[in-house]
């Protein structure tokens, strides 16, 4: 009989073969492994820097089995519960964004919620911390009570002081305004957790995957399906394998992979929704092929968390940022997609001249429909400061080489 550490080698052995069945697939990378703590400013950073051993040992452990993992991060408690210490202002945040620099992570400060009128104050420090770290954040403008339309108004706010206080705008890349995000998902910047610290979760990136599965269905629906739902389990039950081990011999707390496919630059979800069209992004059955990918990654049977959606992201994808240039989809489409998959309205660039009033309404859309069908969307939003539509964005948002595109008419 087989041990419990001669099945986690096999395991980890299989996984290292991008080979499924009859066909040879790219593997999906690890975009995200992302621990989740809290931290006391009192202490100064303790709690950040002791959870990045376990972090490197997670790294080290994917990529001994075969994954390419891409960034390790840190999500910390709501940001409004350590707001309240004497000891958290601006210099605080920079000494994080220092770490963050010289230990190569990223960080989520956790969302910002509008309970109380007192609430409002921090507003403008959370504004602050954004222009000047590359923190990430969100502010929460919808959950099971509804819309709250004032913090709606105040993260049009919020954007407009970033896109006027950061670099070309750049740090608006690393906040949103979100709807029903669950915790514990990895990915920024609606990443966020309320639990005792202590805990982890996987996101992945996987539109190169997505693509291989596609293209040999050959565009017959039901077997892309079947396919792509076969592949995700795979590859679903590898990672939950191998995090479950690393629950067993760190102690840190797996709550689950966040089955996403999220695309980068040299791994576009566009073309996979292409390659199963057979037509560009935004023509007719766009949607249900986003309803599709949505469907194959939720019937995985591995522990899920977070989005477990469909990231549309025009800045981080070359296919979706050279199709919004050519004007095939625009908001509103992106919001219909919305409606059978998610994650929202993501990584959108906008003329530098849009206003405080028309990014509310942008967010306000979101926020309804997020409500309305109780399901996780956000608004990342990045208005290019002194351009207008028909210009081209010129950002850089130093963590990849991200796609430039053509801005739009607002309508």
């Amino acid at each position: 009989m087989r041990s419990r550490f001669q099945v986690f080698t096999l395991l980890m052995l299989a996984a290292s073969s991008p080979v499924l069945g009859a066909e040879q697939y790219r593997k999906p990378r690890i975009r995200a492994i992302t621990a989740f703590v809290r931290i006391d400013p009192s202490q100064s950073l303790q709690p950040v820097q002791e959870a990045l051993p376990f972090l490197r040992r997670a790294k080290d452990t994917f990529e001994k089995a075969g994954y390419q993992v891409q960034t390790i991060r840190i999500t910390t408690e709501p940001l409004v519960q350590y707001l309240r210490s004497r000891y958290t202002n601006l210099t605080f945040f920079k000494s994080l964004d220092e770490l963050a620099k010289k230990e190569r992570f990223l960080f989520n400060i956790g969302p910002l919620t509008l309970k109380e009128p007192s609430d409002i104050g921090k507003v403008e420090l959370l504004s602050q911390i954004l222009s000047a770290t590359r923190a990430n954040a969100s502010l929460v403008v919808a959950d099971e009570n509804g819309v709250h339309w004032n913090a709606v108004r105040v993260a049009a706010q919020i954007i407009k002081y970033v896109e006027n206080h950061s670099p070309n705008g750049a740090n608006n890349f690393d906040f949103a305004a979100v709807a029903m995000v669950p915790p514990n998902t990895p990915f920024f910047p609606g990443s966020n957790h309320d639990g005792p610290g202590h805990q982890f979760s996987v996101g992945w990136e996987a539109g190169n995957f997505v693509t291989d599965v596609l293209k040999e269905a050959k565009r017959d629906w039901p077997r892309a399906k079947t396919s792509l739902s076969e592949a995700f389990e795979q590859q679903g039950r590898f990672v939950d394998v191998i995090a479950t081990q690393l629950e067993k011999d760190s102690g840190w707390k797996y709550m689950g992979l966040d089955p996403t496919p999220a695309p980068n630059s040299d791994s576009s979800i566009g073309a996979a929704i292409e390659e199963l069209t057979g037509a560009k992004f935004g023509s007719s059955g766009t949607l249900s092929a986003a309803a599709l990918i949505t469907e194959a990654e939720r019937s995985i049977t591995a522990k899920r968390v977070g989005y477990s959606g469909l990231m549309l992201p025009v800045l981080e994808d070359p296919v979706l940022a050279q199709r919004w240039a050519e004007g095939t989809y625009d908001l509103d489409s992106l919001l219909a997609y919305s409606a059978v998959c998610g994650t929202g309205l993501d990584a959108i660039p906008l003329p530098g001249d849009v206003s405080r009033e028309q990014l509310e309404r942008i967010i306000g859309d979101m926020a309804s429909l997020a409500f309305k069908w109780k399901k996780p969307l956000t608004a990342r939003l990045i208005p290019a400061p002194g351009k207008r539509a028909g210009d081209r964005t010129d950002f850089n948002f130093g963590v990849a080489q991200f796609p430039n595109t053509t801005l739009r008419t607002l309508p």
